[in-house]
Formats: C-alpha cells, structure tokens, sequence
C-alpha cells in the first residue's frame, strides 16, 4: 500500500474516497520484512538550523553527494505539510550486512560551496535520513570555540557517519547515526587547503565522503520499535517534569470550581427565596422598587446586534470543540504512529473538513431561532470566518518559505488538494449543515416575553466592565493550561513527541469546565448590575483566553526558545495567532452556552404568572 498525492482523484465523491484511504494510510500498522541481503532504502529529507525546527531545507540543495537523478519518494498529506521532501541517496543498505568505511563518492568543492557549507554548519545545521520510516538525525558538521586572547574559531565537515542499525526477526527497529572515533574535515577561511592530504589549487577543494553500517540484534519486537525511537535522545528532552505540575494545576482548578459553584448557588438560592415571596404583584409590578436581575426580566432576552456574526462564532466554536476532541479521541486510542510522518496533520485537514457540517448546523439553526433571515449570507460568513485568516495566514507564511526555498513550501499539488478538500467537502458540507439546521430549527425558547421598548442600563462600575471581564475570564481558564501548554509548545515548536494524551484529555475537559463556570458566575454579576447585554459579553469574556495564549507565545519566543530568523518568526507568530483564534472561537461558543443555559434556568425558576 503507498499514500501518495501525485495521483488525485476529482469530483466529491471521490476526494470523500482520498481522504478513507488516506486515514487508512495514516492509521495501518504494516510491517516490512526483509530478507537477509535485502535492499533497505535511506532516504535523505531535509536540513536546517537546530534552533528554527520549523525552517527546514531540502537535503540536497547543500553541496552534498547525491544520484545523477534524484528520485523522489511518494509522501502522504502529513508529510508534506510537515516540510518532508525525500528522495533517494546514494547509500547502499543491505539487511543484516556490515560495510565498513566504504567511499560514498569524491567531491571538489568550488569556493562558494565552501562557504556555503561554512555557513550551514556554523548555523548548526542538522540531517535527516529516513530508514524504513525510522528518522534519524545527525548534525552536517562541526564547530568549536575557544580562547578570548587568541580567539579561536574552527569549523569542520563530517564526511564520514557510522550507521547504527537494530533489528528484530526479519523487521528494522531503530537506526541512529554517529560520528564517534571520526575527525572532522576542517574548511578554513578560504579554499584550497589541504584535505586528507590531498591540496588542490584553483579555489577549490576535494573531499571524500565515506560511511560504514553496522547491524545489532535487538530484544523489541517491531509493534513496540516506538518506544526505542522515544528514548532516543539526539534532540533535548524537557518533558520529565510533568506529573507533580499537572497535579498541581488540577487541585487548584478543582478548588476554584467548587469555589465557584458553593458560592453562585448560595447566592441564588437567596435569591429565588427573595424574589419568589413577592408573588401577588405580578410580573409587571416587580418593575417598582425592586432591583436586582429579575427586574430585567423583559430585556433579558433581546437579541443583540450582528446576529449573524454571533451565530457563525458560535458555529465554528462548535466546530473546532468536536475536531479537537476528536483528535484527543484518536490519540488516546493509539491511531497516530510516531513512526508515520505528520499523521496528526492529515487528521486535522480531514476532520476539519468532515466537520464543516457542524459549523453550518449550529450556526443556521440558532440564527434561524432568534429571527435572522439572510440565512445565505450567514452560511457564507460561518464557512469564511476561520477559512479566510487561514488561507491569508498561510499565503504570507508559505510565500516567506518559498522565497527561501525552504521544504515548509506547499508545492502546486498540495495547494490544489487542500483548495480542493475545502471546495469540493468543507464548504458544500458548511451549506447542507445549515440548510439541515435551518429547518430543523425550533422556536427561541424564551421564558420571558421580551418588551418593545428596551429598559434603560444604569452606569456600571468600573469592575463590571467588558475589559475587566474579558481579564478575569480568560486569565483563569488560562491558569488551568498554563503548564500543559508549555509541553504543547515544545511539542508544536520543538523536538518532542507528546504521548500523554490522557492527561491531555483531563486538561482539556477542566479548560472547558473552568470556562463554563467562570462565564456563569460573570453572567450572573453582569446581570446583578441590570445590565442584559450579556449576549456579546458571555463570549468575549471566556473567549479572551486567546488573547492570554497569543502573550504566552510571545513570552515563549522570547524565553523558552531559541528560534529565530524572518522564517522562523513569521511562520511562528503568524500560526500562533490562528491558535489565539481558535481557542476564542472554541471557548466564546462553550461559555455562551453555558450562560444561555444559566439564564434559562434562572428565569424559569421564578414564579412570575
């Protein structure tokens, strides 16, 4: 079976085909066995700067060994939105047979690839080959600084690697790459020095490039060669502190909760007992002398302003609450193979289209409740409110890489496949979902009849204004990620693999518990204040976490990394920017109806007939 994206199909049905086959690709944990003697293909990816994971370039665009022609290798949707671009190499593998320091070719270096390679290394420029899925990772050369007085600078060329490679049975289970035991080639200032004793003049320089490979039995059996790759430790690991953190953070979510409940309840048990005492009156007569949230009975439920923008926040919101807990989903349930290039990529483009079909329910059907009528102009809004800043995101960031030549470059093909998984699946499935939603959609279920004339908002304080809510909802649900989010930034903008999907999940059902729950109790103190516009305020106040997480990148780049660099950057805080959207998108829809179901249950419980 082979995943690739030169041969695609047209038509709906046949991309809803792409994408069952392409999950199929993704998730199917097939063995490769070889024979003794048997051909293992290598195949070289990519290079780049240690410190930017996200600025990588294709292995042979340095001055390297390669074939008179390279073949590439077919690469799934993950692996090429992963910057993956690999290609054949000139070494020879044989299962189970030892090489040693056998000549990969000899190469005469003009000045300019010198200095180019000078460059690279003194970048710290990594490698990374591909064995039976296996990456392996070593550095292109090596540099060394020493003294202040005299300063010394020195920068040297690994031409020869060691291979290391396990096995098991007749299947490969890790290979790692070394320079032990091995001297650098150093490149001077300048060409035309002396290489292993061979000098050639004329600006240029001769090198030779050699390698060995050597086979060791290992005790794993294939299905677990995830482990070995796990332990494996060429890049920094940073994510042994994490159980004590995550305990931490969750006492204190759990306490603040039950804070919160404890309180809201006493409060509105009061309340009821209050307000329900007065029962002769009338409903219109609670009007005079009376204060408090239940003399805005007849406004609560007004419909605010831009519905149709209300309505496609809220769609979407929903959308990506079902797509991220879709993918937690997969995840704990061992779908994504850390051995299967960029599988949670081509995940999410799937579920992300599929989902659409949410997007447009909910956001239709709740526009058609409050009385919208430009259904169709509501539909196309929802479908582009995400869309439209991830294609102009995407188009800055994509025409920085390919003006740097870097692989994060979408080729023609992947552009089109994605055009066309968002025209042909997400977009007609946005417009069956709200035309489905639309009528389906019952009545606004409103308690209360709302007045003709609205009733005039005292002045508030300043701590019931919308900046102050905006900090106090979004700053506490932030508080309750804060520490899992480090470890998602080191897995997003690092070297990591996250495999602790269960807390995970944990962590992202008390985000949105503490989200729901924090929008109720401000809810409530907006409308203690006789102020209704609560529509607006329950999604801009929870929904301001993004704006925390968007601060917290900043002070991640600046902190806790090393990147750096107009590529690095722009795709850095450009895609950081989306993930600030989502997470505002996803948690205004949560606390919204959290605090419609609030509302709801507040004014049915009186007694008002």
């Amino acid at each position: 079976m082979q995943c690739g994206i030169g041969h695609l199909p047209g038509g709906c049905q046949r991309t809803m085909g792409l994408h069952c086959v392409l999950i199929l690709c993704l998730f199917s944990g097939w063995t490769v066995g070889y024979k003794q003697g048997d051909n293992v293909t290598l195949y070289v990816n990519k290079v780049g700067p240690y410190h930017n994971p996200q600025e990588t370039y294709h292995y042979y665009t340095l001055p390297v060994c390669r074939p008179e022609k390279v073949h590439h290798k077919s690469l799934s949707l993950g692996e090429v939105l992963d910057g993956d671009r690999m290609a054949e190499s000139l070494y020879h593998i044989r299962f189970r047979e030892n090489v040693e320091k056998k000549t990969l070719c000899q190469l005469t270096l003009s000045e300019k690839q010198v200095d180019e390679l000078r460059e690279a290394i003194e970048e710290l420029f990594y490698f990374e080959f591909v064995l039976d899925d296996i990456p392996i990772w070593g550095f292109v050369g090596y540099i060394e600084e020493s003294g202040f007085l005299p300063h010394s600078h020195k920068v040297g060329l690994w031409t020869h690697l060691d291979f290391n490679i396990e096995y098991n049975g007749n299947s490969v289970i890790f290979a790692n790459v070394s320079v032990k035991d091995v001297k650098p080639v150093p490149l001077e200032e300048g060409a035309g020095a002396a290489v292993g004793g061979v000098g050639v003049g004329g600006g240029s320089l001769t090198v030779t490039h050699t390698y060995s490979v050597r086979w060791f039995e290992s005790s794993l059996t294939h299905s677990r060669r995830a482990e070995r790759l796990r332990d494996y430790s060429f890049f920094p690991k940073t994510l042994e502190i994490h159980w004590l953190s995550i305990i931490n953070s969750l006492v204190l979510v759990v306490l603040l909760l039950g804070f919160v409940i404890i309180i809201l309840m006493r409060v509105l048990k009061n309340d009821f007992a209050r307000y329900n005492v007065e029962e002769e009156g009338g409903c219109d007569d609670l009007d005079q002398g009376d204060n408090g949230w239940k003399i805005i009975h007849t406004d609560v439920f007004r419909f605010p302003p831009y519905k149709s923008l209300l309505c496609a926040v809220l769609g979407v919101g929903a959308q990506f609450l079902t797509l991220a807990t879709a993918i937690i989903l997969m995840a704990l349930l061992g779908m994504f193979n850390v051995h299967r290039h960029g599988a949670i990529n081509s995940a999410a483009i799937v579920l992300y289209a599929l989902t659409s079909c949410v997007s447009g329910y909910v956001s239709c059907s709740f526009y058609t409740q409050i009385n919208g009528q430009r259904w169709v102009w509501n539909i196309i809004l929802t479908s582009s409110l995400f869309s439209a800043p991830l294609f102009l995101t995407w188009s800055v960031v994509n025409s920085i890489h390919w003006w740097s030549g870097s692989t994060q470059a979408l080729p023609a093909t992947t552009v089109l496949l994605l055009l066309g998984a968002w025209v042909l699946v997400g977009f007609p499935l946005t417009v069956i979902g709200g035309i489905v939603g639309k009528n389906r959609a019952g009545s606004f279920q409103a308690p209360c009849r709302t007045r003709n004339i609205a009733r005039q908002i005292p002045t508030q304080p300043w701590y019931k204004h919308t900046a102050v809510h905006m900090a106090i909802g979004g700053f506490l649900p932030f508080s309750a990620i804060s520490v899992e989010l480090y470890y998602i930034f080191a897995t997003v903008w690092g070297r990591e693999h996250y495999t602790l999907y269960g807390i995970l999940l944990c962590v992202f059902a008390i985000l949105l518990s503490v989200g729901a729950c924090i929008s109720v109790a401000l809810t409530y103190f907006l409308l203690s204040g006789e102020d209704y516009r609560w529509w607006w305020r329950s999604v801009l106040s929870t929904g301001s976490t993004g704006l925390f997480i968007f601060v917290y990148s900043v002070f991640y780049y600046r902190n806790r990394s090393s990147m750096s660099g107009l590529v690095q950057s722009t795709e850095f805080f450009g895609y950081s920017l989306l993930t600030a959207m989502v997470f505002t998108l996803m948690l205004g829809s949560v606390s919204f109806w959290a605090s419609l179901a609030f509302i709801r249950y507040i004014y049915r419980s009186l007694k008002m007939d």
